[in-house]
């Protein structure tokens, strides 16, 4: 995942969800498609929550890596 740097990195650890999704949402309401944001999160909803949001937006899940309850995840704005 860290092919090439990303455009946006929204923290949200210790948030719940969806707070995490919101902030994601949020920020790639503002950048240019091909645009990717790095999210990092501590709820374990976020995996199913941005999982979901993937496949209803259209939007690239281009992972979500897991370490010690930390999530990373990345998205790709279409």
């Amino acid at each position: 995942m860290g092919e090439r740097p990303f455009d946006a990195l929204i923290d949200a650890r210790g948030l719940s969800c969806p707070l995490p999704l919101l902030k994601a949402r949020q920020a790639l309401m503002v950048l240019e498609a091909g645009a990717r944001i790095c999210v990092l999160a501590t709820d374990p909803a976020a995996r199913r929550d941005f999982e979901d949001f993937a496949e209803a937006s259209g939007n690239g899940l281009l992972g979500i890596d897991e370490e010690d309850g930390l999530f990373r995840i990345v998205v790709e704005k279409v």
